[in-house]
């Protein structure tokens, strides 16, 4: 299997380059293809501007999705979206590994996400109609592949518990599992998280070791999340609400799920 792996972390010598490093030669050691996309390494451009359609029409002002629209269509895109989005096709797995920085992703992964997920690419695919609203959550150009996120968190994993203070782990990450990797078609599998991060010492890390690599040995047999598909007749059309029969006693993120 082909495994692409975006890391987003400025230390390669910190806990998360240490857990890179394992992840790599663990799916290598299993006979996958590994390619890392470390963001940082790269100096990754994050910000979505005019100059990732380097070719538009300057007569008019930039307009984010339509311009990337065009330039995804044309071929006139930055190069190096164009060769992530390379790898996202050549990839049957996609890791997304990074901190939990303010409750969500570091920026420059974001900025990976916004800049890569052109439109015609991984978004604005199919029909819109009354009947369906484009090929998304759970349907589109991306069906057929594996994402899972490996995310190290500063707290207690009893402060992300359904009653902790920060809010529950599935919650936090909701918008990355649901949006940003269904929306396109995933299958997403539940998240590695490792907790308490700067309480790490050489046997905790060796037990963290060995559960991701329990992952890893599985990231081909583990149970997606799941999340209903827009189009399988849970959701009204166009206002694409549940139908009133669908999970009566559920609201806010839980109900999406099956």
């Amino acid at each position: 299997m082909n495994v692409l792996l975006v890391y987003a972390h400025p230390e390669p010598t910190s806990l998360n380059g240490s857990l890179r490093d394992f992840a790599v030669q663990r799916l290598e050691a299993a006979g996958h293809t590994v390619q890392v996309s470390d963001l940082y390494a790269m100096n990754w451009k994050a910000i979505l501007d005019a100059d990732d359609s380097p070719e538009r029409d300057t007569s008019r002002p930039f307009h984010t999705s339509l311009d990337s629209k065009i330039a995804f269509a044309q071929g006139t895109q930055a190069a190096d979206i164009a060769r992530e989005q390379e790898k996202l096709r050549w990839a049957d797995t996609l890791i997304l590994q990074f901190p939990l920085w303010w409750f969500s992703m570091p920026a420059i992964l974001k900025g990976w996400v916004e800049r890569v997920y052109a439109y015609g690419f991984a978004y604005g695919v199919g029909e819109h109609s009354d009947a369906r609203w484009g090929d998304r959550y759970g349907e589109g150009t991306l069906q057929g592949k594996r994402a899972m996120l490996m995310v190290t968190a500063g707290g207690w994993e009893s402060h992300y518990s359904p009653r902790g203070i920060n809010g529950p782990i599935d919650d936090l990450l909701f918008p990355i599992h649901h949006g940003t990797l269904y929306y396109p078609g995933f299958d997403v599998l539940p998240p590695f998280v490792v907790y308490r991060t700067s309480r790490m010492d050489e046997a905790r890390f060796a037990q963290t070791c060995e559960a991701l690599g329990a992952r890893l040995d599985e990231l081909w047999s583990t149970r997606p999340i799941a999340f209903r598909q827009q189009n399988a007749g849970d959701y009204r059309f166009p206002d694409l609400t549940l139908k009133d029969e669908i999970a009566p006693d559920r609201e806010g993120f839980a109900a999406h799920l099956r």
